[in-house]
C-alpha cells in the first residue's frame, strides 16, 4: 500500500460526490446538484468512512425532503444500470451508491418496509446493501426474513447473495441483530447449490458466523448438504473449509474430522524446533519433521503464544501446511514468519515466548524463544 494512501478518500471525494449529483439532477429537474456538492464538500473531509456514507445520506435527504413514498421514484430513476446479475465472483459496486441504502433506513417509517425492502433489492445491484438491510432485520426479523428466503431465487445474484450477507450474525461493520440461533438457516438451505461463486462465499461466511456460537449446528448443516445433490462436491468442499476456518483454527475436533483430518492419527513429531533469539521484524524459521507409520492426512499449523504487556497471554495461529504423511516416512515442514512489530490487531514485547505445534487440532509439541527490541 502506498504511503499516504487513504480508503476514505478513495470511494468518497468530490470527484464521487458530483457524480452522486448527477445522477440526482437526472433524476430530478428541482435537484441542486452544485449546491449538494457544496453541502456534502463542507464536513466531508472530517469524516471517517463510514460517516461520510451517512452525511451524504443526510445531505440527499435534505436536498428531496419527504417521505419514502415520495421519494422513492425519484431515487430508483437516479440509480445507473444495473451490474452483471450473471458474475459468478461478484462485483461489489461503487461505494458512492451506498447513502441510497442509509437514506432509505432513515426515511422508512413503519408502514413502508415492504417498499423499502424492493428499493434496497434495486439498489444493491448497484452496491451491496447489507448493512442497509440490518435495521429492519431487527425491526421486523420475520417479515425481512421471509422477503430475503423470496430475494434467494431472484435472477441477480446481488440480490441472491443479499440474502444471505445481509443477514449474518456478525456481519463486519453491520448492525447487530438479535436473530434465534439457526432462523437464517433455511436461507442458506436455499443458497447453498448457487452457482456463483459471490453468493456460496457469503454462505459459508455465514456459517463461520454461526460456528462462533454454535458449532455443531455447522457442522450438522454440512453434513446435510453432503447428503444431497445441490451443489458440486469439489464447491461444497471449498464451501466447507472456508466456513470451518473460525473451528479449525481453535483445534476443534469436529471441524478437523469434517474435513478428513482424524484429530486421533498417531501423528509423531520427530524434531520440532525454532530459534533461540529473535528481534521483532525479523523472520522466526520454524521446521519441523514429522511421521505416521500408518499414513495420515494432517493439517499442521502453530500457535504463537505471544507475551501481552501485562504479562498474560496472547493466542496467534500461524498456518504451516496441510500434506499427506506417507506410511512411515519423514516429512519435513519449514516456514519464515516475520514478527511484524506494527500488527493492526496486536503489538509484540520483548520477553519469552511459546509455541506449539498443533496437527489434526492435537497439541504435537512446544518450544520457546527470547524476543528481542527491533
Amino acid at each position: 500500500m502506498a504511503s499516504g494512501f487513504s480508503l476514505k478518500d478513495q470511494l468518497f471525494n468530490r470527484d464521487k460526490v458530483r457524480y452522486l449529483g448527477g445522477l440526482m439532477a437526472g433524476a430530478s429537474a428541482d435537484f441542486d446538484a452544485a449546491a449538494f456538492e457544496a453541502a456534502v464538500m463542507s464536513r466531508l473531509p472530517e469524516l471517517e468512512l463510514k460517516a461520510r456514507m451517512r452525511w451524504i445520506a443526510e445531505c440527499l435527504a435534505y436536498a428531496v425532503p419527504g417521505p419514502l413514498p415520495q421519494v422513492a421514484p425519484v431515487i430508483r430513476a437516479a440509480l445507473p444500470p444495473p451490474l452483471d446479475p450473471d458474475a459468478h465472483d461478484g462485483e461489489f459496486g461503487d461505494f458512492i451508491h451506498a447513502p441510497f441504502g442509509d437514506w432509505v433506513a432513515e426515511l422508512a417509517g413503519p408502514r413502508d418496509t415492504a417498499l423499502a425492502l424492493d428499493l434496497l433489492a434495486d439498489i444493491t445491484q448497484r452496491f451491496s446493501m447489507e448493512w442497509a438491510v440490518r435495521p429492519f432485520l431487527t425491526r421486523e426479523p420475520a417479515v425481512v426474513l421471509a422477503r430475503m428466503r423470496d430475494w434467494t431465487t431472484h435472477p441477480s445474484v446481488h440480490v441472491r447473495r443479499l440474502a444471505s450477507e445481509g443477514s449474518r450474525p456478525r456481519l463486519p461493520w453491520g448492525q447487530a441483530v438479535g436473530l434465534a440461533p439457526g432462523a437464517t438457516l433455511p436461507i442458506l438451505d436455499a443458497l447453498h447449490g448457487d452457482r456463483a461463486r459471490y453468493v456460496t462465499r457469503s454462505v459459508a461466511n455465514h456459517l463461520n458466523d454461526i460456528a462462533r456460537s454454535d458449532p455443531q449446528m455447522v457442522l450438522d448443516r454440512l453434513g446435510d448438504w453432503r447428503g444431497r445433490d445441490d451443489q458440486a462436491a469439489r464447491e461444497l468442499a471449498w464451501m466447507a473449509g472456508h466456513a470451518l476456518r473460525g473451528l479449525v483454527k481453535a483445534g476443534h475436533p469436529g471441524a478437523m474430522a469434517a474435513l478428513g483430518f482424524d484429530p486421533d492419527a498417531a501423528i509423531v513429531v520427530e524434531d520440532f524446533a525454532v530459534p533461540g533469539r529473535v528481534a521483532i521484524g525479523e523472520m522466526l524459521m520454524i521446521t519441523a519433521t514429522l511421521r505416521a507409520d500408518a499414513g495420515a492426512r494432517a493439517l499442521v499449523d502453530c500457535v504463537f503464544r505471544r507475551r501481552r504487556a501485562d504479562g498474560s497471554e496472547g493466542r496467534k495461529v500461524i498456518k504451516l501446511k496441510q500434506l499427506t504423511l506417507p506410511p512411515g516416512e519423514q516429512v519435513e515442514i519449514a516456514k519464515a514468519h516475520r514478527l511484524k512489530g506494527d500488527a493492526t490487531t496486536f503489538r509484540l514485547h520483548p520477553g519469552p515466548q511459546g509455541i506449539d505445534l498443533m496437527s489434526n487440532g492435537r497439541l504435537r509439541a512446544q518450544a520457546t524463544f527470547e524476543l528481542t527490541g527491533a
